[in-house]
């Protein structure tokens, strides 16, 4: 089965995250209910750079695990909204916890991160994924679990702005 290809205004659509936060640039291969393949350029430019010195080494510029996992997070969430179905707009789809996760090498700016998220199970209100994350053909990071869940948003305290 041939998947679906997702592009950047379709994502832009899809997840709630603003500039800066989207952390993947497109889906190329979508399979509802089962996987997807998922890609993020690492660029020089980001939030994560700006206070890095001009002299600082390479190693300075190691994209953050932290930020690795948020994408593939985000991946995994495009793959249980194409498979269960947009979220209503008074519930927030959120990661739960993230189990078993290895981060085994690095990218850089200029590199292309490769992200495959497998679905394991969905319920009602919940999906368990698993996946990797590769630059080229070498692995960066496995996945053992992560788990999502839809919550109410009257549920979540409120924002400093008091929405």
């Amino acid at each position: 089965m041939v998947g679906v290809r997702l592009d950047f205004p379709q994502l832009r659509r899809t997840l709630p995250h603003g500039p800066g936060m989207l952390l993947l640039d497109r889906v190329e291969e979508l399979r509802p209910g089962v996987g997807l393949t998922a890609v993020k350029t690492v660029s020089g430019i980001e939030p994560c750079y700006a206070g890095l010195d001009p002299a600082d080494g390479v190693e300075a510029y190691a994209y953050p695990s932290c930020l690795l996992l948020e994408s593939f997070g985000q991946a995994a969430a495009v793959l249980w909204l194409h498979s269960a179905g947009a979220t209503r707009p008074d519930e927030v789809l959120m990661l739960a916890a993230a189990r078993d996760c290895e981060f085994v090498g690095r990218a850089y700016p200029g590199d292309v991160v490769r992200h495959v998220v497998e679905l394991e199970h969905r319920s009602d209100g919940a999906a368990f994924v698993t996946g990797r994350s590769s630059v080229g053909s070498r692995p960066i990071a496995t996945y053992g679990s992560l788990t999502a869940v839809v919550r109410p948003r009257t549920a979540l305290p409120a924002r400093p702005d008091g929405t």
